[in-house]
């Protein structure tokens, strides 16, 4: 895959699992009839033989992205094509759409300074204690930083400044536990973030 061979008839299988990574790109910046301007996307891309390569997606200036998962995984496969830029140096392809090389370590020195959950089943529930729903939408304005993995439990050994949190103790898709971490953030659902585990 890293060199742009992207089967967009074999999402599933041919291409190295990338619909779990599309699935989960749809589910963070889509909704019924746009895009969420307050979600930054960054995938990686880890499998074949080439270097690492991180994609990302402005959701405050994208263009062009439809709810379709052909259409995102064409996205990435121009992508892939392209000459992979240096560590660290964010190379725009389009207006809200750059790539970069670097692993899951260069990201995480990127987000130095905001909250970071990584999701896990067994860990203690995202949302606080005391939580409840509220009758009016109230935002959370907070930055919060998510990592997610793709169909492979995440080495939290990686993470050792993630605040590991739950939704619940079933493991879920991704792109469900997408949906469910912006329900809980659109409604202004008080987050447990009290201390890194």
């Amino acid at each position: 895959m890293s060199k742009g061979n992207l089967p967009l008839n074999d999402l599933a299988s041919g291409a190295g699992r990338v619909d779990v990574l599309i699935r989960a790109t749809m589910a963070a910046l889509l909704t019924s009839h746009g895009l969420r301007n307050d979600v930054v996307v960054v995938l990686h891309l880890m499998g074949g033989p080439g270097p690492p390569r991180r994609i990302k997606f402005d959701g405050s200036i994208i263009t062009g992205i439809h709810a379709e998962e052909r259409s995102i995984a064409g996205v990435i496969k121009k992508i892939i094509a392209t000459p992979l830029p240096p560590i660290g140096h964010w190379q725009e392809v389009s207006r809200g759409l750059s790539h970069s090389g670097g692993a899951l370590n260069t990201t995480l020195d990127e987000w130095k300074g905001t909250p970071l959950v990584a999701l896990d089943a067994q860990a203690p529930r995202l949302w606080q204690e005391e939580a409840r729903l509220s009758a009016a939408t109230s935002t959370t304005l907070e930055s919060i930083d998510f990592v997610l993995s793709d169909d492979q439990a995440l080495d939290v050994s990686e993470l050792p400044e993630a605040r590991l949190r739950s939704l619940g103790d079933t493991w879920l898709q991704g792109h469900l536990a997408i949906g469910i971490v912006h329900f809980l953030l659109d409604e202004g659902v008080p987050v447990n973030l009290d201390e890194a585990n």
